[in-house]
């Protein structure tokens, strides 16, 4: 009998383990002669006990096995979706004879992830074929490219380039002092002076990570929402942009959201806190907002929702002219537009539709040529402007590879390829501290308030040869003279654009080889003095020799993998300030938290989760305050591992001898005094202090030691103390040691840390 069960045992664990099985296409396993066009497909989700159900899925689809890593025929992207199908290909239109090699990913509503294995279908005689999308080139005449510019010709309004601040990734810019603040925003918003982003969206924050880091709420409790607060630096980055550009087109997106709105964030409620942000940027800082993503980032959304809360509480508040961009979405292929045709009401609602990464996510100088999620010619043929609503996500610094001239070159690629109108980039500044997630990225960096150093990138300028050239809404693209080079790349291109009201045009031009171009004008165009910018791997944006026309034609020599902006308009400049050198943080270093307002960010920390602000102690002075008093609704919960605990971090990621000491009051819960950590999720040294006087000792999830402090007075301020050296280790609460022991870990940040309970630090020493 005891046998029996044990095997009825293992039959349930076996039974009970995450899979992904059955897959078909057209409800055939493996099957050949598929004749439809748009085939489906479908799968079975086996769950466990911790996710019983599906939370999303994510279909590849390649010419071979090998390729299925970076699908060259068709990827969802991760979809945060319970169906298991049918899904409805909307890739490129599909070959007769053709065979496909395809998988599942799946994630578990708790997370976990299984991917299954290869699957395969065969294309037979393809029931009414489409044609495949062929790019425009520019004819050739004995090595001589030309191209014609008709004032006249058809092309879509541009609608700018643009910025996301979202994830933390602007985080220590808040911290730099004026002068130097002023100059980084003036290279990176002033027109006609650096990158001249026309468009800042930013993260409407929660208090969980979001990416690099957490972003306050401005609303963090029920009772908040009837009173909301501007917290962090996003309002103050929006009014910054606006002081040097009044054309600046202003946008908020939500990434997490406070645990009162848990666990349906589309309710009446969480439209009342989607449209409070407004409310916040107008009232404090006199900013009106222009679009509002009405998603959940790279979530998807609820059109029911828009139509039926969102837009009728914009309305009611005022907020009419202010528009709804969606879904903001990293996956389906344009798929909103299948939902838009059958549900037209909501096409009444949608202004825009935004998806992410439509290069894709190889980071390579190759990713031009990628896939990524081209537009559907039913997105093109709708009418709604699209967009490029975040993209690219690397390292300005370099010029190469997936940097500056690959960035310019999508910016190309996605009107001649995507009709897309507007591109923004993650991030426009890299200003956060060094190891934490995606530390790299920026247009440029900006993560050394300290010193006041910043470093200006080539991407920057690479930006700059749009930017610089033409203004939203006043330019729109004349579709003659925007094309390839070479039908086989998209390395080597150019777009025209000119001006609505005016004959004045412009031409950005991407080169991969060395070109020779014929420009003729036709009438209605300015055939006047023709200005030219350069930027290579050796130098950006620099001026050239002008070009004067002859009876409206003109020929310009291009060298290769060269970014070039040529234009009849005038007022261009390569902006520039002396940078003051760079220095490391502070050693020793001391933190009362008096030289900021109540409310207000502590300098140079980085929240990771949680927020952590600047409050008043109840005896006089100020401290830090942990205020998140609950966890929140958490981004990307389905597919990555939530963060410990609230924690913030300061100081250099290559401190490894040092003492930090800090004054604590546990309001509840426990705190946390961290050293040597590098990365959100607390890879480092961790002292934990309980109200009861519980302690524990650890590294990362990995438990040293704990014990009791007796007669501990949890109503009492205390002081926490951590001393490394080499691998030895000493905690000391009040001055007392608890525990003495020796672990090899790396240098690292100190880390101040909170379960979600309004705790308090002070008198921070690091030495």
């Amino acid at each position: 009998m005891r046998l029996f069960i044990a095997c009825l045992l293992s039959i349930s664990a076996v039974v009970q383990a995450m899979d992904v099985n059955d897959l078909k296409c057209e409800s055939q396993t493996n099957p050949t002669g598929i004749t439809t066009a748009h085939p489906s497909f479908s799968w079975t989700y086996v769950g466990d006990d911790e996710s019983p159900e599906q939370g999303g899925f994510r279909i590849m689809m390649a010419t071979s096995e090998a390729k299925l890593k970076y699908p060259d025929i068709w990827d969802t992207g991760p979809t945060s979706k319970s169906e298991t199908g049918p899904y409805v290909y909307l890739g490129d239109p599909l070959k007769s004879g053709q065979k496909v090699y395809w998988r599942v990913t799946v994630w578990g509503n708790n997370r976990g992830v299984k991917h299954s294995t290869p699957a395969w279908f065969v294309m037979g005689d393809i029931e009414n074929p489409e044609k495949a999308f062929e790019p425009p080139v520019f004819v050739q005449e004995n090595g001589v490219v030309k191209i014609t510019l008709n004032p006249a010709d058809k092309g879509r309004t541009f609608e700018g380039i643009g910025g996301v601040s979202a994830g933390a990734s602007t985080d220590m810019l808040y911290d730099y002092e004026d002068p130097i603040r002023s100059q980084i925003l003036d290279l990176l918003f002033k027109p006609k002076f650096g990158a001249g982003f026309q468009h800042l969206k930013v993260e409407m924050g929660g208090g969980e990570n979001s990416t690099c880091g957490s972003e306050p709420s401005h609303a963090i409790t029920r009772e908040e929402l009837k009173n909301p607060v501007s917290r962090g630096y996003e309002f103050w980055l929006m009014r910054q942009a606006k002081d040097r550009n009044q054309d600046m087109i202003l946008e908020y997106l939500p990434w997490s959201f406070p645990g009162y709105l848990k666990e349906n964030i589309y309710t009446k409620e969480s439209a009342e806190y989607f449209v409070s942000f407004m409310d916040v940027a107008k009232r404090d800082w006199d900013l009106d907002i222009d679009w509002v993503a009405a998603a959940e980032n790279e979530n998807y959304t609820d059109l029911d929702w828009v139509l039926n809360e969102v837009r009728p509480l914009m309305d009611a508040r005022g907020y009419e002219k202010v528009k709804i961009q969606g879904p903001d979405d990293n996956s389906g292929d344009w798929q909103i537009f299948e939902v838009l045709e059958k549900h037209p009401k909501y096409k009444e609602v949608i202004k825009a539709a935004g998806y992410h990464y439509v290069t894709g996510r190889e980071f390579t100088e190759d990713n031009v040529d990628g896939r990524g999620r081209p537009t559907t010619a039913k997105a093109k043929a709708s009418g709604v402007p699209l967009w490029a609503s975040e993209d690219w996500s690397w390292t300005g610094k370099d010029w190469g590879g997936a940097g500056a001239l690959n960035l310019a070159r999508l910016y190309n690629k996605f009107y001649i390829r995507d009709q897309i109108t507007k591109t923004l980039i993650w991030a426009p500044i890299g200003s956060i501290y060094p190891s934490v997630t995606w530390d790299k990225a920026g247009a440029m960096k900006a993560n050394s308030p300290w010193s006041g150093y910043y470093e200006v990138w080539p991407t920057i300028w690479a930006t700059a040869h749009t930017t610089q050239f033409a203004t939203p809404h006043d330019w729109q693209y004349l579709d003659g003279g925007c094309a390839l080079f070479d039908a086989a790349t998209y390395k080597g291109s150019c777009v025209t654009l000119k001006e609505k009201h005016s004959d004045h045009w412009s031409m950005i031009i991407c080169t991969e080889e060395a070109e020779t171009v014929e420009v003729k004008l036709e009438k209605g165009l300015s055939d006047g003095t023709v200005y030219v910018w350069k930027s290579d791997e050796n130098e950006q944006f620099i001026q050239q020799e002008n070009i004067n026309p002859k009876k409206g034609k003109f020929t310009i020599a291009l060298d290769p993998k060269c970014i070039y902006s040529l234009t009849t308009t005038t007022g261009q400049q390569k902006g520039a300030y002396e940078i003051p050198e760079e220095k490391p943080f502070p050693f020793p270093y001391n933190e009362d938290y008096e030289d900021r307002k109540v409310g207000d960010l502590p300098k140079y920390h980085s929240d990771q989760t949680g927020s952590f602000e600047i409050a008043e102690k109840a005896d006089g002075g100020q401290c830090l305050k942990q205020i998140n008093p609950e966890q929140g609704y958490d981004w990307m919960r389905v597919y990555r591992r939530s963060n410990i605990k609230p924690n913030t971090l300061v100081g250099n990621v290559n401190w490894k001898d040092y003492t930090c000491s800090v004054d604590v009051f546990i309001t509840g819960g426990d705190v946390e005094l961290g050293g040597r950590v590098r990365t959100s999720y607390l890879k480092g040294i961790r002292f934990m202090l309980a109200k009861d006087g519980q302690w524990q000792l650890s590294f990362q999830h990995k438990k040293l030691a704990e014990g009791h402090i007796e007669d501990f007075d949890g109503e009492q301020w205390h002081n926490v103390k951590l001393n490394f050296k080499g691998e030895s280790i000493e905690a000391f609460v009040d001055g007392e040691s608890i525990i003495s022991t020796s672990y090899k870990c790396p240098s690292g940040y100190v880390m101040l840390a909170s379960s979600y309970d309004l705790n308090l630090f002070e008198n921070l020493k690091v030495y």
